[in-house]
């Protein structure tokens, strides 16, 4: 479609970016965008977050201490024990940002307005990318007992990259998916991890197969109606469950996992099993972020008429509780 006001360079984009948002053309109303599910605020402590001003700060953790228990014998003196203090740091070591420049003149015929409807598609895919990011280089960190073939007091496996557990649409292997969910559920038990704030995520093959099985039936999930009215999954023994597509996956081919958008790998010394990807349990404590959109600028274009608009967001995030997260590598 031919621009309705004559444009060079940059803006002469196909489709033409004034014919595109010029209202008599298009509709107001743009296409709506679905973004990736984003549930890190929801799955990791966040309470450092206002702390950091830029990066290459870092925010000292202060980790509360484990008061001794013992037995009292009437008549007996009691010992008074010190707690220890102890402390980790988080490093703000990570940044993500974007830029992009608007025409006065093409914005002043767009609707909705350009810059917001930009800035808020740019912080949408902001947020997949951190997410992606953190996911990627939080959910190796589970503790040794909390995955492998052998997780566990009992030695459940919970799959490795060599040998997965199966679960996929073949028949049978929906079962499976509830199976698993109890065992991760059984191994937080085992590391004394507290029972409210646990989560659980979950791609979106594991969901379906998930809402195959009895899980769809009210006593699985405290309520007097199915969890398939909406489609939306819950809370399932004692998780609180998300669909994320930003979880590492792995394919043949040399490579042993991929991170959520693409952009993290790492290669395989050894012959890899297929295309696997993860479920992961874990508790809020587990993970801690911090995360600060630290710029958010517009600057004139010296060279025409519109802005310049970047924006810079610095983050850090670290496993503190490894025995708060535990792993399932499926296939």
């Amino acid at each position: 479609m031919a621009a309705i006001y004559p444009v060079a360079g940059a803006y002469a984009t196909n489709p033409s970016y004034s014919g595109t948002f010029i209202p008599s053309i298009w509709s107001a109303k743009l296409a709506q965008k679905f973004y990736a599910n984003t549930v890190l605020s929801e799955i990791s402590n966040t309470d450092w977050q206002g702390d950091i001003s830029g990066m290459g700060d870092k925010v000292v953790i202060n980790i509360p201490p484990t008061i001794s228990v013992t037995d009292y014998v009437v008549g007996t003196d009691l010992t008074y024990a010190v707690p220890t203090p102890s402390t980790t740091e988080l490093q703000i070591n990570k940044g993500k940002a974007f830029a992009f420049r608007i025409n006065d003149v093409l914005s002043y015929q767009a609707k909705p307005n350009l810059l917001d409807t930009f800035s808020q598609d740019a912080a949408e895919q902001m947020k997949i990318a951190i997410e992606s990011n953190v996911f990627y280089g939080t959910v190796f960190g589970a503790a040794a007992a909390n995955q492998g073939a052998t997780a566990g007091s009992t030695g459940i496996d919970m799959g490795t990259a060599g040998t997965p557990v199966t679960i996929n649409a073949t028949a049978g292997d929906a079962a499976n998916v509830l199976t698993k969910i109890l065992q991760l559920a059984s191994l937080l038990d085992e590391q004394h991890v507290p029972e409210s704030d646990r989560w659980l995520l979950i791609d979106p093959v594991t969901r379906t197969l998930l809402m195959q099985t009895n899980l769809a039936q009210a006593q699985f999930m405290g309520d007097d109606k199915s969890t398939v009215r909406n489609g939306k999954i819950g809370v399932i023994d004692r998780f609180n469950t998300y669909v994320t597509t930003l979880m590492p996956t792995a394919a043949p081919a040399g490579v042993v996992w991929t991170s959520g958008d693409g952009t993290q790998a790492t290669t395989a010394a050894a012959a890899n099993a297929g295309l696997r990807r993860m479920i992961v349990a874990g508790h809020k404590s587990a993970i801690t972020f911090a995360s600060q959109v630290t710029k958010m600028e517009t600057v004139r274009n010296p060279n025409d008429f519109g802005d310049y608009i970047r924006s810079l967001n610095v983050f850090g995030y670290k496993v503190i509780k490894p025995e708060a997260l535990a792993v399932c590598v499926v296939k």
